[in-house]
């Protein structure tokens, strides 16, 4: 069992916001109900090969370092420095990356069986569409057969334009897109999209 501790308070998420909104995109850190509906759909539990996209405070790091088989390997790609130092800091023998995740290399040999599991805490919706098929055009080909890409969306959220978009995105991309009951008990309460590539 490893030892983990808490992710960062919500006071201190909120102040990081503050000085990097553009890239947090969100006020709160993902609810422990969030973070264990998203092991659930992604079924990380059985993964050998995990990519995070986005991990922040590491609230669904956390839940991932919790459930992941003992030889999984584990990869999460963070653009702001701050949380990437306190990743590091709380998950010593997991790998974390100071980088975008549009431009993130991985074809490297160490990424060559892909990934069982891509798990996004990403706020999809703040961004372009370009950055959106950028980001997705980099990591799904690398999403092995079988494998599952989860991400959420607040609910109400999800029936605005943006939202929209970024659901027939995902859609074009990997058809077989599903969601999982509403998690009220986040804030704002959100769901989960599950995408998974045929075997």
């Amino acid at each position: 069992m490893r030892s983990i501790r808490p992710p960062m308070s919500a006071p201190a998420f909120l102040r990081e916001f503050v000085r990097n909104w553009k890239t947090v995109g969100a006020v709160a850190p993902s609810s422990p109900a969030l973070a264990e509906m998203m092991m659930e759909a992604s079924r990380c539990a059985e993964a050998r090969h995990i990519l995070e996209l986005g991990p922040g405070t590491g609230a669904f790091t956390q839940a991932i370092a919790r459930v992941m088989p003992d030889q999984a390997k584990y990869v999460g790609l963070e653009l702001n420095e701050a949380f990437v130092h306190r990743l590091h800091e709380e998950f010593p023998g997991m790998r974390f990356e100071c980088c975008c995740a549009q431009k993130f290399d991985l074809t490297q040999p160490d990424f060559s069986e892909g990934f069982d599991v891509i798990i996004s805490g990403l706020p999809w919706t703040a961004f372009p569409e370009s950055l959106q098929k950028a980001i997705l055009g980099n990591v799904l080909p690398h999403l092995a057969p079988g494998g599952c890409f989860v991400t959420f969306a607040y609910f109400g959220f999800h029936l605005l334009p943006a939202g929209q978009h970024f659901r027939e995105l995902l859609g074009s991309l990997l058809p077989n897109v599903t969601t999982t009951e509403v998690v009220w008990a986040n804030l704002p309460p959100a769901f989960v999209y599950v995408a998974r590539r045929e075997a």
